[in-house]
């Protein structure tokens, strides 16, 4: 096979000159030779190694354990390729239910068909529920642990008909609250604090105990400091996730742990 010069393989790869030379500095795809002129030239071997390195980035490995892990690899290519291929149809499957989930979440907010409550997650990791659950704990400490640990429990005692219930209200809730932000409704104003009454409620049944005003206004700090929890409320409405935190403070100062009686 004909070598070809960096430029080549950027084309046919989609990895930039700047990246191949970039693995060439670090030593994790060197060239097959390097000619008179400084160009570098790739062969069959380079290649293959190539679309390994693609493998392992595209499986999410960070870039400084790719070399180890072809190293190890040795002449095992095929094993590792089958491995890659057992992980990547078990995102294809992953993918598929997560379209099945955004159809019918579609549908349920047409008003076209009741999504039921269970079926809201489906298709979501365990990895990164847990990984979002460590987040928590490391930035808030024991205490979330306990309380993490305390939700989960009380929303397994939950029945089916009480977690749809449960996912109803919050979505009525939410979009309530969207329109008010819609319509400039100011966030401390007497309507949107009775929707905000109903959602710190949702929360209280959600924590299965209290919700004390110090949490809820802890709550909607944490609203606006994880990515995740900005992005969903971002797709409801732009300007929801701070709206939304806003009034929750709002509600925590005015009426205290009152409404907890």
């Amino acid at each position: 096979m004909k070598e070809l010069t960096v430029k080549q393989l950027a084309a046919i790869s989609g990895v930039t000159v700047r990246t191949l030379h970039h693995y060439d500095e670090i030593g994790l795809l060197t060239p097959a030779s390097v000619g008179a002129n400084g160009y570098r030239y790739y062969g069959r071997e380079e290649l293959l190694r190539l679309q390994r390195i693609l493998f392992h980035r595209e499986l999410g490995v960070p870039l400084g354990s790719i070399a180890e892990l072809l190293d190890l690899e040795g002449k095992d290519q095929i094993g590792v390729l089958s491995q890659h291929r057992e992980k990547l149809e078990a995102e294809r499957e992953r993918y598929r239910v997560l379209i099945e989930t955004i159809d019918r979440t579609i549908e349920d907010l047409k008003g076209e068909r009741l999504m039921a409550n269970a079926d809201l997650y489906r298709g979501f990791s365990p990895e990164k529920q847990a990984g979002y659950e460590a987040w928590l704990i490391e930035r808030y400490g024991e205490p979330m642990r306990v309380g993490i640990e305390s939700a989960r429990k009380s929303y397994a005692k939950l029945s089916a008909a009480e977690k749809e219930a449960m996912g109803k209200e919050l979505q009525e809730v939410e979009q309530a609250l969207a329109g008010a932000l819609r319509q400039g409704i100011d966030p401390a104003s007497d309507g949107v604090d009775v929707l905000i009454k109903r959602h710190r409620s949702w929360v209280a049944l959600m924590w299965g105990r209290p919700c004390r005003a110090e949490a809820y206004s802890g709550l909607a700090d944490l609203y606006l400091s994880h990515p995740d929890f900005v992005a969903r409320y971002e797709r409801i409405e732009r300007g929801f996730a701070e709206y939304l935190a806003s009034a929750m403070r709002l509600h925590a100062k005015r009426w205290g742990d009152l409404a907890d009686r």
